[in-house]
Order: structure tokens, then sequence, then C-alpha cells
């Protein structure tokens, strides 16, 4: 096979070489257009693991690299004049110019052609040469260009600047993260050691301190020496040096994110940055473009036709690639926004930082290094308010919010059941609650409970508005205070526009079949085709609907809740009100945000007036409508909630969605939580996280890291009741407080948690 590799980085050389290991009779040649030692960057980052991979492949250029690289366990976080050492991280470091020299001598050593300051323009030409053609020709792929219509490539150029360099200062005992704050806003570096004499030294920041630092109109030099100004207490005296002669005007560039909707077209194949990329800050690079090299390979020598073999390559490759990509976007976006962090104490920033990309979580930081997060858990507790030398889970620290008190952090989202009968909870809710209650959680919410009649989602939702609520509602509150030390919050709503539908395991948000009851919302607009158009509320509807929410505070106030909820979301009737998407009023309370927040604040006002000064307030609100500009986003939220807390809400329950059939999620993992983590950290206001949150780890990391004060788990409470006592059992814990009654079997499965966690599955 005649093999064309357009481009001599680690993916391209690495390719050649695997294809002639497979088969010494391919006629490979590799097109570069730099000369041998021309190379942008200085080191580079492979794993351990990694080198295991490529020593399957080719055990001699894999031992060639091990011969060379840096070692380091440690990461170190320099910030406010404060050095954070965690260890137990495991990296490793080569200088780019040494890997691309080593792959450059394997290849000629099993007969690849180099042809070094090769520029190929015309792909056709060389389509029609070569049986086969791999791209590997970068971030700024130009067969990528030419061949756009069939590659469709996404290119999302982020917003940070950065500028590779080197120096001569010692970064040998650790990976050193540097943030230094100038007149211009903040810098940070990247710092670690490749070789025996030099490390990689990557400058970054913000877009606008890069404005504001002159750096655009700096020549080179000029940067250079700013940059060697702001680190200088760093430095050791030593010089920033760099190695990118080879590119016209300034180094500093943007990174651009690529990921393309196809990877190959006839006979051309993408590979490494030119088919997708992952920001440097996870150092993933060159495992991502080494490994897929291999796999290339291997599939065109198992599968019977180059289309096979590219398909089988894409739908493998991808994969691995949407992994990394994801855990390098959560890394990148930490980096973007890190300005809002910086106010953090040294230790909880050190720990957003270790944990950014999701890839790190609280129990895998502790495997790596206990000691370290045994000191960073007091220190928590501690800010928490607990007992000198406390070290326990961030999710058992009190907390506390007015005159109200939490045993931990963990909260049993609001769940609806569709079993209250004319709004009157029954004896499905008294179990439901008392069992959640007795499983160890801080604070438990009810379901959204309707203010009226009408304002009810299904003829199964639960009510604040007759004296039989009262009455049944009482009756839980009581065994909830009586029997365990969960504190009880009321979800107070409204359903709006989208009352008067059938119950969740029917259909869910689909019109009742008979016997539908009016509407009403911000506007006429309906939730959907199929649903009723709701009346645009008038004066005297709002003024009706507000007293019912005084109403159903009242009431909640008289069974003895511990807190309220107003529900402000996922397009009930005051979500109606802030969305541009359902809210189309022309008066006072449409167009403007300060406008469509007006009644959702009137009913706040209302409610906080009748509420007791020594109980707190939430209040739920979706961050996101997920459809764009046109509604909601997570900066229009930010907004929101510092409305809400100039106000006087306490806290903000911060979820996302289900305001528009037209929004499209991204799910995953802790989905919202970024939400949650912007709110609380550009205005200081307690957040509550939610949304996909189902792991002890989770629950911790979100804390300690400082993405929300309370997490509210909503599908875990559903499989377990006793999901934070089963929690504290895996995790050691045993400062939880179980019922009296069920200490036998609390006695038990500490046992058996002792013996490992396949014994507490059953699993043998």
């Amino acid at each position: 096979m005649k093999v064309a590799v357009l481009g001599g980085g680690p993916a391209g050389l690495y390719f050649a070489i695997s294809m002639k290991l497979r088969d010494p009779s391919h006629e490979v040649v590799v097109f570069e257009r730099n000369r041998p030692d021309d190379t942008f960057g200085w080191g580079v980052v492979l794993s351990d693991e990694t080198l295991d991979n490529l020593a399957a492949n080719d055990e001699r250029s894999a031992a060639a690299i091990r011969e060379h690289f840096a070692y380091w366990d440690d990461i170190a976080v320099v910030h406010k004049g404060t050095r954070t050492l965690s260890t137990g991280h495991g990296f490793c470091g080569i200088g780019r110019m040494r890997l691309l020299l080593l792959l450059q001598a394997r290849a000629k050593e099993l007969g690849v052609d180099l042809r070094f300051r090769a520029e190929v323009d015309d792909h056709a030409a060389l389509m029609a040469q070569y049986d086969l053609v791999v791209a590997a020709d970068g971030l700024n792929s130009k067969t990528r260009t030419a061949l756009a219509e069939h590659f469709r490539p996404d290119i999302d150029v982020r917003k940070c600047k950065f500028v590779w360099l080197g120096t001569r200062q010692k970064f040998d005992d650790a990976f050193t993260f540097i943030f230094e704050k100038t007149e211009h806003g903040w810098v940070w570096a990247h710092a670690y050691q490749f070789d025996d004499d030099t490390a990689t030294f990557i400058v970054e920041c913000s877009g606008e301190t890069w404005e504001k630092s002159g750096f655009g109109s700096m020549s080179r030099e000029e940067s250079i020496a700013t940059c060697e100004a702001i680190f200088r207490d760093h430095l050791g005296g030593h010089a920033l040096m760099s190695n990118a002669n080879h590119i016209r005007g300034s180094a500093w560039i943007n990174f651009p994110r690529v990921l393309c909707e196809r990877w190959s077209y006839r006979n051309v194949v993408l590979m490494g940055d030119a088919a997708a990329t992952a920001h440097f800050s996870i150092g993933s690079g060159s495992k991502l473009a080494m490994e897929s090299a291999v796999a290339l390979a291997d599939y065109l020598h198992s599968e019977p036709t180059m289309q096979a073999a590219f398909a089988k390559y894409e739908d493998a490759r991808r994969t691995e690639v949407l992994k990394l990509q994801s855990a390098a976007r959560n890394s990148l976006e930490w980096f973007e926004d890190v300005e809002r962090y910086l106010d953090l104490d040294p230790v909880q920033f050190t720990y957003s930082l270790l944990t950014r990309s999701q890839r790190i979580s609280h129990e895998n930081l502790r495997l790596r290094d206990a000691r370290w997060l045994g000191d960073a858990e007091e220190w928590f507790q501690r800010q928490a308010g607990a007992p000198s030398g406390t070290r326990r889970a961030p999710m058992f620290a009190p907390f506390r919010l007015r005159g109200l008190e939490f045993a931990n952090r963990v909260a049993v989202s609001p769940m609806a059941q569709y079993r209250a009968v004319d709004g009157c909870p029954t004896d499905w809710h008294f179990v439901h609650y008392a069992e959640r209650a007795k499983g160890g959680a801080g604070l438990m919410f009810i379901e959204m409970t309707c203010v009226s009649p009408q304002g009810r989602i299904t003829p199964g939702c639960t009510g604040f508005y007759r004296p039989e609520h009262e009455a049944a509602w009482k009756r839980i509150v009581g065994f909830v205070h009586a029997e365990t030390r969960a504190k009880i919050c009321a979800q107070i709503g409204h359903s709006g526009p989208k009352g008067s539908t059938r119950l969740g395991w029917e259909e869910a948000d689909a019109p009742l079949k008979d016997g539908n009851w009016p509407l009403m919302a911000a506007s006429a607009v309906p939730w959907s085709p199929g649903n009723q158009t709701p009346k645009a509320m008038d004066r005297a509807d709002m003024d009706r609907v507000r007293e019912e929410f005084v109403a159903a505070a009242r009431m909640a106030e008289r069974c003895g809740f511990d807190m309220v909820e107003l529900h402000m979301a996922h397009g009930y009737l005051l979500s109606s009100f802030i969305s541009p998407l359902t809210n189309r009023r022309d008066d006072e309370y449409g167009g403007s945000l300060g406008n469509r927040m007006r009644y959702p604040l009137e009913i706040f006002h209302a409610v906080r007036a009748v509420w007791p000064d020594d109980k707190p307030i939430s209040v739920r609100i979706s961050a996101n409508d997920w459809v764009g500009d046109e509604g909601v986003t997570p900066e229009e939220a930010v907004k929101i909630a510092r409305m809400l807390q100039e106000a006087g809400v306490d806290i903000c329950d911060v979820s996302a969605g289900q305001t528009s059939i037209r929004a499209k999620p991204v799910y995953g993992r802790m989905f919202q939580t970024p939400f949650s983590d912007r709110i609380r950290n550009e205005t200081g206001m307690a957040t509550i996280a939610v949304g996909n949150i189902y792991e002890p780890d989770h629950v911790n990391s979100i804390l300690m890291a400082g993405r929300a004060d309370l997490v509210c788990l909503a599908r875990p409470h559903l499989a377990d009741p006793y999901w934070t006592l089963h929690a504290a059992a895996a995790l050691g814990d045993r400062g939880v407080r179980w019922p009296s009654p069920y200490l036998p079997g609390r006695d038990q499965l500490y046992r058996l948690a002792e013996r490992g966690p396949e014994q507490m599955t059953g699993k043998v």
C-alpha cells in the first residue's frame, strides 16, 4: 500500500511507524512542512499507562521515549502567596523536540520516507497518487479545510489567550500552577519539567486581561519580558524562552476545540488534532493522537476494506475522543472562569483545581493523597462550624440558614408522587416522607404543593388550601420532628400553563382526557400545541394568586415546616413570568429581566412578610432554558440570583430547563451543577445543586470545591430511602444517627462495610 502521511508530529510519525511494523512492504511517505528540528511547544505529557500501550505496539520506540522521561508525583498550586502541595498524581513529561527526534529516528530505521519542508496544497493529486492519505497536519489542518464540506468540522475558538514558553528554572518536584494578579487582571502559568535542564512554562490569561496588558501590540521579545516580570518571583532569575521562531507574528493563540462530523472521505482519513483537539490543561493531546495511530493501523490490517477500517477506527476512537474532550472542556472552562474562584481559600481553590475535569473524584483524591484530603476535610468542617479537629466528608458538615441548622448537607429533592386525593396527602405520602426522613438526610423537601385547585399540575398533586390538607401535613411534619433529625421544607407553587395534565407515569405534561380546568400564565402561550392556551393574567388574577401563596405559606407555618421554597422554575406559573420564551407581555411585567422578575418578587415579598423571621426561604429557578440566547441563559441566571439575593432570599435552588419543548439540554453526571457553581461564586449567594447526582463522591466533590452549599438527590432517594445512612457506612463514617429500633441493622451494615463493598451488595 502506498501511504501518504501529512504532518510529522507525534500522530503522523507514530502512524507511519505502526504501518511499517505491520507490513514492511508498505510504501510510507511523511510530508512535513517544517524542518526536522522545528517545533511549537516545549514538553508534552504522557502517562505510564500510555507508554505501556505504546510498548505493546513498538517496544523499541517506547523504551527510547521512557529513557528520556521526567517523572513527578506532585501538583503544586501557588495562590495568594500560599504554595499548596498534593501528591500521588503520577505524571511523565518529555520534550516535544526530543519525542519527535526519537520517532523520526525509529521511522527512518523502519524505512519510512521523511520529507521535510514539503508543503502539500493539491490534495486531489495526492489522493490520486496514493492508496491512503492520512491527514495528521495539526489543529490548523489544510486537509480538513480543503475538504471541509465532507469532514464538516465544528471549531469552537475558546476565550483565553496562551503562549507556550520554556525556562531553565527547575520545576522538577511538581507540576506547578502559578496564579499572579496584575494591574490588568489575573495571569497564570502551567509549569512542568520535561528534561534535566528545561521546563515547559505556558502562560495563560483571559482575552480581556490580554488586551488590557497590551500583549497584542508587543513584539515577541516584549511579550516574553512582560511575562518574566509577572512571574519573576517564581523564575529564580531565569529567562523565559520561545522556540516558535517558525511562526509569524505573535505566538499567543486561542485554543480551538475541534470536532469533525466525519473523519474520513474516500481514501483520506483525519488523525490527531486535525480530527479532534483536547485542551492542553489535561495533557492528553499526544496520548490521543498516538493511540489513534495504533488503532487505525490495526484496523487497516484487520478489516476487509479500507472503508470498513475507517468505520471501525472512527467508531472506536470517537468514543475515547469524546470522553477526553468532555474532561478537557470541563478543565478549560474552569480556567476560562478561574477569576470567579480566586477569592476562595487556598485549600478550597486547590481542591477545585484538582477536580476541575471531573476525572478525579473525592475518594480518588483520597487514594492519591489521603493526608492532604484529610486536612482539607478538617478545614471544611471547621469553616462549617463543626467542633475543632472534626475529620468527616463534606457531606456530613453542618449548615445553617437563619435560625435553622441542618445536621448534614444532603437533601431529598422534591419529587411528585401523584397520590393526593383532592389535594390531600394520603397514607402513601406519610410512609414516603417518613421513610426518607429516617434515612439520614439533613433536609427533606416535599413535592411541589399547590396553592389552589386550579394551580395543580395533575389531579394527584398535593395542596395547601383546605383544612384537611393542613391536618395531613401536620401529621407528617410531626413525625419527622419527633423521630428524626431531618428538617422539612414545603415547596409551594402554581402550575400555570403546565396544569390540568395527566399523572406523571401516564403521559407527562399531556392534558387530561376529560375534566380539564382553565389555566393561566404570564402570557397566552401554551406549553405545547397539544396543551390548552392559558389566560394571560390580569391584575385581579395576580392579586388573587399572590394571596393564595400567602395563605399557603401561613398553612405551612401552622403545620410546623422548617422552611419554604417558592417554585419559580420548570415552566410553572412564576417561571412563565421569568422566561422570555413564555412571557410576551408588553406591560410592566414583561420585556426586561427586571420587569419579568417583578411579579415573582412580589410573591416572594408577600410570603416573606408572613413567614417567621428565623425560618429561611429558598427559591428554585431554571438557570438555563437550553434554547440559547432566546431564553434564560446561565449569564442571565446570575442576574436573577442577584435579584433574589437582594430581595432577601436565603438560598437559591439551582435547576435548569423544563421551560420549553424546544429545549436541547446537555445531559451528563452533575450536568446542572455548573449553574449552581457560577451563581454561588459570582454572587456569594448560598446555592443548592441538583441534577443527575447519585454518588457520595459527587456530593463531596461539589461541596468541597465550593460549587454548592447543599446537594439535592432525587432518584437515588426513590431507589433507597436510606441513601445517606448507607453512604456513611460505605465511607466508614460512624457519626450519623440511626433510628434506635434499627441499631442492630446498622451494626451489621458496619461490619459488612469493613469486609468490603462486595459484602454490602451481596456479591461473593
